[in-house]
């Protein structure tokens, strides 16, 4: 009955967003002011795109019965990842994955190389492991290269990650690796939740829409998503994974090699050297091995053939040329010798032998333009990847969100993945403003990162549902440009009196509010009593956050401009940066709101504004406002220990007290994977 009423709820919703979206398109854009009415409209279908994204994803909602009897017998790998945490956090991580009952091997896979960390580590039973020589001078790929190195360096069937500060419960293993009975399924993904977070949960980083109806949705869809720790993996289908996106690379790489030492070539037989017979012929020999390695490729060869094509021949021409050449050397040296009279070893005349020197220097004999050429080309083909510390990568490095683009990979390759819907491990979030805009920052640079180098709209291997899911996620980052929008709305006609519709005529409201109240009652029928409203206000909130997260992720992907990697802090970091340094653009918006409403206001006193049209207006705005409100409390947050202290009630579960009671709270992450948002108004439930 409750997935009945919620998919009634989601086709309404669909529906009146379509009849709305459909009038406001055709029938009350007022032209007369387009600057803010095409911009106002544009960002409203991308609100009704994210309606319609949401409501695919929870019309397939899965609700698992118990899960699969963990059989005996397998061997498993619980890889704990750090980099600069405290370290005592670390062991408190390690300490609790030991005590896990289903029998496995517990590393600390320590990114930073600490010493004293690997001697407490050893001291209390686990295993650590750090990278080795093979990878000074190379990327590191952050997180994924830290994962990709321990892969190499351990055997279990099975993989448990966890971040540094999710202490996992003692029957993790038991609830979670009898899916895996499933011969196909690849990943088993739970929910975040978090130990240091106070009811009012000032930085949202609670998300029990995500982490329920959200993730659920997805796992209707077998699109439920690894989302970097609390996973389990196959490593058979990393492993596979690894090999495959091998081949596939060096693919990619040696096409483009043959194609731009086709170019050099070309250009290499202008050069004026290019006369020399020799040398035309070796750049000719050369342009025929391209020309036959492209088209092995072409005809469904093997890389192998195709390489080992042009750099044989090319080889031979070479050595062909180098032979010939010496062959000459040879001949001018004895002849020098004979006319310097030197008749045994040259180095006892080394006046005769500087002058055989000059003279064999000043002809040219070595064609070193061609022979630069053909080195590059041979170079670029090679199938080796020496630029890499290792050649098989199973997680992804394209991102610094590995996790997202990794469970996109499997899903196209044919894996499956489940969603267990039951709090296994608590974590710590975030304990302060400018730790929190870090990890949200860094979420949504990755998720634009992958929606721009592999999009899952043009990725094979994906299912019609599988794209959207996907797409979804990344979709949602755009929302600060949209937010841009809907904050000028109601400034546009505030301040100048200017509507971006041709009238707020009883056509409006009749299609605007069945919307709205269908969409709203859709969203609360979904989260089930879940706390949501807290990612509506971040989602419009961080706006400034959005936009430069997806400018900086195009410039990188596009120009190579690099973005760096920061870990979230796991406590307050004292000093730094004012909040208020960090939060101007929203202060400033918020100010331009208060001020435009006093005028709006005063506009209408005076008679040089309707008074709909200033009622309407000014309910926006301070919709915007109480929105923005969020950040007041955040910037207010002194970390979860001061409010436990002034008031224990307020506070929620410590990682020492997650008592298993808690496990029947409501689930789910409101901001949508790192930064998934569903939109019930204008704005978006962000992650």
């Amino acid at each position: 009955m409750t997935r009945l009423v919620l998919r009634v709820l989601a086709a309404l919703s669909v529906i009146a967003g379509l009849n709305y979206i459909v009038w406001r398109w055709t029938s009350s854009l007022n032209w007369g002011a387009w600057w803010i009415a095409v911009p106002l409209v544009i960002a409203e279908t991308y609100s009704i795109i994210d309606v319609i994204l949401f409501s695919l994803t929870i019309w397939r909602m899965s609700e698992r019965d118990k899960p699969p009897h963990a059989p005996s017998g397998l061997t498993v790998d619980v890889f704990i990842t750090t980099y600069n945490e405290d370290p005592e956090l670390v062991l408190a991580t390690a300490e609790a994955a030991l005590a896990m009952r289903y029998p496995h091997t517990t590393w600390v896979l320590d990114d930073g190389s600490r010493p004293e960390l690997r001697a407490a580590v050893e001291r209390i039973g686990a295993r650590y492991l750090s990278r080795g020589e093979e990878w000074v001078g190379k990327p590191r790929h952050a997180k994924a290269g830290n994962l990709n190195n321990a892969l190499q360096e351990t055997q279990g069937e099975f993989i448990l990650i966890l971040d540094a500060d999710q202490v996992p419960y003692p029957e993790l293993l038991d609830r979670t690796l009898g899916y895996f009975n499933d011969r196909r399924v690849a990943l088993v993904q739970t929910p975040q939740y978090f130990g240091n977070v106070p009811e009012n949960d000032p930085l949202g980083s609670q998300a029990p829409l995500f982490y329920g109806p959200i993730q659920q949705g997805k796992d209707g869809w077998n699109a439920a998503f690894f989302c970097g720790s609390n996973a389990i993996l196959r490593r058979e289908a990393l492993m596979q994974l690894g090999l495959t996106n091998y081949v596939s690379d060096t693919e990619r790489r040696v096409r483009r090699a043959l194609a731009v030492g086709s170019r050099v070539v070309r250009r290499a037989r202008r050069r004026p050297e290019a006369r020399d017979p020799r040398v035309a012929s070796l750049l000719e020999s050369v342009e025929r091995a391209i020309a036959e390695g492209t088209g092995r490729l072409k005809a469904g060869g093997s890389i192998g053939e195709a390489t080992y094509t042009v750099q044989s021949q090319v080889d031979s021409a070479v050595r062909e040329l180098v032979a010939g050449d010496l062959a000459r050397m040879t001949g001018d040296l004895a002849a020098i010798r004979t006319e310097l009279g030197v008749e045994d070893d040259p180095g006892e005349d080394l006046e005769g032998l500087d002058t055989a020197v000059d003279r064999l220097a000043a002809r040219d004999l070595s064609p070193l333009g061609a022979l630069e050429s053909v080195k590059a080309v041979l170079d670029a083909v090679s199938v080796e990847r020496l630029h890499e510390a290792q050649p098989v990568m199973p997680l992804s490095t394209i991102s610094v969100t590995e996790d997202m683009s990794t469970s996109m990979r499997l899903h196209a390759s044919g894996w499956r993945s489940v969603y267990h819907h039951e709090i296994l491990a608590v974590g710590l979030a975030p304990e302060d403003l400018p730790s929190m805009l870090t990890q949200r920052m860094r979420w949504a640079q990755g998720t634009v990162q992958v929606m721009l180098r592999e999009s899952p709209l043009t990725m094979r291997g994906l299912s019609w549902g599988q794209r959207l899911m996907y797409f979804n996620t990344m979709w949602s980052y755009l929302s600060g440009f949209a937010a841009v929008v809907y904050f000028a709305g109601p400034l546009a006609y505030l301040l100048f009196g200017i509507l971006p519709v041709t009238a707020l005529s009883p056509d409006f409201f009749a299609r605007f509010i069945p919307f709205m109240v269908l969409n709203q009652l859709m969203f609360a029928w979904a989260g089930r009593g879940a706390k949501t409203w807290r990612g509506q206000q971040y989602s419009l909130a961080l706006f400034p956050t959005w936009i430069r997260a997806c400018t900086t992720a195009a410039a990188n992907v596009w120009f190579g401009r690099p973005l760096g990697f920061a870990v979230t802090p796991k406590a307050r970091q004292e000093g730094g940066v004012s909040p208020l340094r960090l939060v101007w653009p929203q202060a400033l918006m918020a100010a331009l709101l208060v001020a435009a409403s006093i005028i709006g206001i005063i506009r209408w006193v005076i008679g040089a504004s309707q008074g709909l049209g200033t009622l309407v207006n000014i309910v926006w705005a301070v919709f915007d406002l109480v929105l923005l409100s969020v950040l007041v409390g955040a910037a207010k947050y002194r970390g979860y220990d001061a409010v436990a202290e002034a008031d224990p009630e307020a506070s929620s579960v410590t990682q020492n007290d997650a008592s298993p009671a808690r496990k029947s709270a409501s689930l789910g992450k409101q901001d949508a994977y790192p930064g998934e948002k569903n939109a019930v108004s204008h704005t978006k439930e962000e992650r």
